[in-house]
């Protein structure tokens, strides 16, 4: 009997599908948008050539073009104007930040985090939950973290590619890092809103 070849955009949506949406879903927070991103890395990847060749190769090579594809939509999406968002729920208080915008100690100490937040990043659970909490953020402030916290852009590259000024930077990684935190401290770690509020 003869073997059956699966064409290549087959097999790439049965092996990759899945990755790929969520690797898009959690940076663009529309399952609309998520879909069409894959869409469109698929169509990218049959029009052009990979070098590498094996399973992990071609999920790189697709991981890359993705890439590609999200930076693209936020050069669209940035063009639209910035808004004041009713949804930064969260006050903004300087006392628990250092000059680096990173967390002061002993805030961080105080919320019983897990030693190890990067075991984190391996379970699915946790993308949902934090793909949940970036929902709700505004759009850029949602962006802007993504690119910075996720994908470890440059600032610079991000605020040309958004149209950002360094003070608009800094005040959405601000809120959105605090706003992130009480959000994942509830959803995901399980304490109440009184207990983060504290």
């Amino acid at each position: 009997m003869d073997e059956v070849v699966v064409p290549d955009s087959r097999r790439w949506i049965d092996e990759h599908g899945d990755y790929l949406y969520r690797f898009a879903l959690v940076r663009v927070y529309d399952s609309n948008v998520a879909e069409d991103l894959v869409q469109d890395t698929f169509l990218a990847a049959l029009q052009g050539t990979r070098r590498e060749s094996g399973p992990t190769a071609e999920r790189r090579w697709m991981v890359g073009i993705i890439k590609h594809k999200i930076v693209d939509h936020f050069r669209r999406t940035a063009r639209e104007p910035l808004h004041d968002d009713s949804r930064w729920d969260v006050p903004f208080k300087d006392d628990e930040f250092l000059a680096d915008g990173h967390w002061k100690p002993a805030v961080g100490e105080s919320r019983g985090w897990p030693d190890h937040p990067d075991a984190l990043l391996e379970q699915k659970q946790f993308w949902g939950v934090l793909a949940c909490c970036l929902d709700k953020l505004p759009p850029r402030a949602a962006q802007v973290f993504t690119l910075r916290e996720i994908d470890e852009m440059d600032t610079e590259e991000i605020c040309r590619l958004l149209h950002l000024t360094h003070t608009n930077f800094g005040v959405m990684m601000h809120r959105a890092r605090k706003q992130l935190r009480n959000c994942l401290s509830i959803r995901y770690f399980g304490r109440t809103e009184e207990a983060v509020q504290s």
